[in-house]
């Protein structure tokens, strides 16, 4: 479909005022708020998200393609009540205590709302009791998906997977793992459940733990 062909070329050249304009114009047509994010919005982060990894884009345009999808993803929930309701899971995410880093965070944050889960961002410099405060206050979470960008806070996102882990026997949750200090082999010593390379990555990883 040729709007939506434009709408994902809009979100990976980073222009949130094109995609809003290009999303509303898809609403307008009635065509389903998901096939919009389906076969729009996560293409073209999947496709920007490549890109980065490949070394052919930096963390600004990342940054342009997330604002855009941000905007045309508020407009759908902001016309659609329902859309906004749905919930494929919960996902709890915050940034490790001693690291007070957010960009990545924030991406992943977007494309999880982007993919259907509900998301409880706690925000930076979270401690290990608030992550299992918050995972007693929402009982329903699926995932819990912590980050960090510094070396120095990987003994703490070490004991915050550890305390999780001790703290569902059952394994009622999964627990994921990312930012610029992890590595696989990292997240793995850890028991992570999984660790992601990127935003979009960690959307798909996260939806593998639903379906």
């Amino acid at each position: 479909m040729a709007i939506l062909e434009q709408l994902r070329r809009a979100i990976e050249e980073g222009h949130p005022g094109e995609t809003e304009s290009l999303t509303e114009e898809a609403l307008a047509r009635k065509i389903d708020p998901m096939q919009i994010v389906e076969e729009a919005m996560m293409p073209a982060m999947r496709s920007v998200g490549e890109c980065y990894k490949n070394e052919d884009a930096d963390i600004l345009r990342i940054l342009a393609a997330a604002r855009s999808v941000r905007k045309g993803f508020e407009l759908i929930e902001k016309r659609d009540k329902s859309f906004s309701q749905k919930s494929i899971g919960t996902v709890i995410l915050g940034t490790v205590e001693g690291d007070l880093h957010d960009v990545g965070k924030n991406l992943v944050a977007i494309m999880f709302r982007s993919a259907g889960f509900r998301v409880i961002d706690l925000g930076v410099d979270i401690s290990e009791k608030q992550f299992l405060r918050a995972v007693a206050k929402n009982p329903e979470v699926s995932i819990v998906c912590i980050s960090s960008l510094l070396s120095t806070a990987l003994p703490e996102m070490e004991q915050v997977v550890k305390a999780l882990r001790r703290n569902d026997p059952e394994g009622k949750y999964k627990i994921m793992v990312g930012g610029g200090a992890v590595t696989r082999q990292i997240a793995e010593s850890m028991g992570a459940d999984a660790y992601t390379e990127n935003c979009v990555e960690a959307a798909e990883v996260a939806k593998t733990f639903i379906i």
